[in-house]
């Protein structure tokens, strides 16, 4: 089975979005989240993968209501962003995996399944983002999960190249198109 992994916030004021509420207001900020969210959730619910949406604050994943509908929900769990993109990779079912932010208005299902086709080929997939960071990882998971995520600078132009500096010289790497994702 193919895993989707959207990873979000809770869409509350004052949790979501702080760089870009601090040019467009936290309303705003808050609105475009929340909507952001349940547009990309629409469009990437698809039957080929399962649909799993990893959210923060962990007690969060008990008020429904919160979320988009057809998508199991999980805590992200503590630590930095690599800690909780590392947990889906490590602790969902075999198959490969595909995660995604919540902030990327361009993504498509065809991304996604361009990404699983990379996968066939390559032990991990990316799509760079033009800050330098990336808005999708994806990993076969096999032979092993080995961990790409230690001592990146996130929320920086070397998040890419630091994920990427963490992979053994013999890791088989895909990229995809690069898109925009809506920091600031």
């Amino acid at each position: 089975m193919k895993h989707v992994v959207l990873m979000s916030k809770v869409p509350k004021m004052g949790r979501v979005k702080t760089r870009l509420a601090a040019s467009i207001g936290w309303v705003e900020a808050t609105q475009f989240h929340r909507r952001t969210l349940f547009a990309t959730a629409r469009k990437l619910k698809d039957p080929r993968w399962m649909n799993w949406l990893s959210v923060s604050p962990d007690h969060s994943v008990y008020q429904p209501r919160l979320w988009p509908n057809g998508w199991a929900v999980i805590p992200q769990g503590d630590g930095d962003l690599g800690d909780r993109m590392l947990r889906p990779m490590v602790g969902l079912p075999p198959g490969p995996v595909v995660i995604v932010g919540s902030d990327i208005p361009d993504i498509t299902v065809d991304h996604i399944a361009a990404a699983f086709e990379a996968l066939g080929e390559n032990d991990m997939v990316f799509g760079p983002a033009t800050d330098g960071g990336f808005w999708l990882v994806g990993a076969k998971r096999r032979p092993r999960m080995i961990d790409p995520f230690k001592d990146v600078r996130w929320s920086t132009e070397h998040a890419l190249s630091d994920t990427l500096s963490n992979l053994p010289d013999e890791t088989k790497i895909g990229f995809l198109e690069t898109l925009s994702d809506v920091d600031d």
